[in-house]
């Protein structure tokens, strides 16, 4: 009887010994996966397939408001008869805007954003000159030297309607980075075409419509 008491201790204190073997492997198996040592740290780290991206940040690490929608009304400036509304969204990566305008007469007519947003002076010029935070000269967008605000020009047609799609990942919508941010900027229209040459705003005569992005 004592030698199968000893016996059955001894499978228990085996069996014991067993189980917490497996349970420290599991333990450090766990710690591999959520720690790695860099340069004498300790980094926590989760290993659940996730890529860690975020799509409220960009590339630069700048917070962005995505699917944020500012519509802006524009009203009619230098007395013109034009109306509509411009749609900003900020998608992951750019600002998409949408330009649906009608009332303008045919032909090409220049859309620059505005270092300010107000539209109280019947002329538009209260918006100020072009957006520029980067201290650039006027000119096309996509050449090396161009304002911030430098859109280009809209194309008129016979019914004096106007459409544009455009997208930039140099704008946001209210994220901390104020080389970007396009809010509490103005949107102008003007009676004519941008030369892209002409200092410091490409020779587009009137402000005729004015809008503000809020």
């Amino acid at each position: 009887m004592k030698k199968l008491i000893i016996g059955i201790m001894a499978l228990t204190l085996s069996i014991s010994v067993s189980s917490c073997k497996e349970a420290k492997e599991e333990v450090e198996t766990e710690a591999h996966d959520h720690e790695h040592t860099h340069d004498g740290e300790t980094h926590s780290h989760e290993h659940d397939g996730d890529d860690h991206h975020s799509d409220d940040m960009d590339k630069a690490g700048t917070k962005l408001m995505v699917g944020k929608e500012v519509m802006v009304p524009m009203s009619a400036k230098s007395g013109s008869n034009v109306s509509g509304t411009i749609t900003f969204t900020q998608n992951e990566k750019e600002v998409a805007m949408n330009v649906d305008l009608k009332g303008l007469t045919p032909g090409m007519h220049a859309i620059h954003i505005h270092q300010n947003g107000d539209c109280s002076s019947d002329d538009g010029k209260s918006a100020g000159g072009h957006w520029d935070p980067t201290s650039e000269a006027h000119g096309k967008w996509g050449d090396e030297m161009h304002h911030s605000g430098d859109i280009g020009n809209l194309e008129v047609g016979e019914d004096g309607m106007a459409t544009l799609d455009f997208s930039t990942d140099k704008w946001c919508i209210g994220c901390d980075d104020e080389t970007r941010n396009i809010v509490g900027k103005g949107v102008i229209v003007h009676a004519s075409a941008d030369d892209f040459e002409s200092q410091p705003s490409g020779a587009a005569g009137a402000r005729e419509a004015c809008g503000v992005i809020e």
